[in-house]
């Protein structure tokens, strides 16, 4: 079989759209990590990347769907860079540090050119409804959750003590790092993200120090 028949065939234009999908949500994370998701429109994108907007929209349809891609898109970037390597590290505070210092590297590194695609996208869907919002919402929550499993299997290892509360831990990180990325896109850059590790190390050693089993502060 030719290329050209190739091409034709059913799963040639399968890859070929998947293809031109995936191109197009790169695009949109990177737009809307800095502009919003309301930046986000299926003729900007078709004449950013000199596509048809008639097959942009074949493919995504309605904004609120393009949205709501980008963020599924966003979500799976997030993970292969910040959650899955980190998990790789075995539980315990080890693990903790390795989740942030994972996100430090993602903020820092600019995987997203807006810094935390998340943090910029949440901030400005917080106050709305929708599926766009409870998407984002999700997403927080699961990043939430995570910390805090992750804290709570140090503390069965003897690595936190039992009476610290650990939704309040997990909260606490996260503010830490947050704040770090909103600073270093105002122009604190490489200081921010300092403070924002001195910070959780910290906090976490002062929570290890009521412990039965110590932690050295980075493993």
């Amino acid at each position: 079989m030719d290329t050209e028949m190739l091409d034709e065939h059913p799963d040639g234009r399968v890859r070929r759209g998947n293809a031109t999908r995936r191109a197009v949500l790169r695009r949109a994370v990177d737009v809307a990590s800095v502009e919003g998701l309301d930046g986000l429109s299926i003729g900007r994108l078709a004449t950013e990347l000199s596509m048809s907007k008639s097959g942009l929209f074949a493919l995504f349809g309605a904004k609120e769907e393009l949205q709501l891609a980008t963020i599924r898109a966003a979500k799976r970037i997030y993970i292969d860079t910040v959650v899955t390597p980190a998990l790789e590290t075995p539980p315990g505070l080890g693990r903790v540090w390795a989740l942030v210092a994972a996100w430090i590297d993602y903020s820092r590194g600019r995987v997203f050119p807006g810094g935390c695609f998340f943090a910029r996208t949440s901030y400005e869907y917080a106050a709305r409804d929708g599926e766009v919002r409870d998407a984002l919402t999700a997403s927080r929550h699961e990043w939430l959750e995570l910390i805090e499993q992750s804290l709570a299997e140090a503390q069965s290892l003897g690595e936190l003590a039992g009476t610290e509360a650990l939704p309040q831990l997990a909260f606490e990180l996260n503010a830490f790092l947050d704040g770090a990325n909103l600073d270093s896109l105002l122009g604190r850059g490489e200081p921010a993200y300092d403070q924002a590790r001195r910070a959780i190390r910290d906090r976490l050693a002062s929570a290890n120090r009521a412990a039965t089993q110590p932690w050295d502060g980075t493993t």
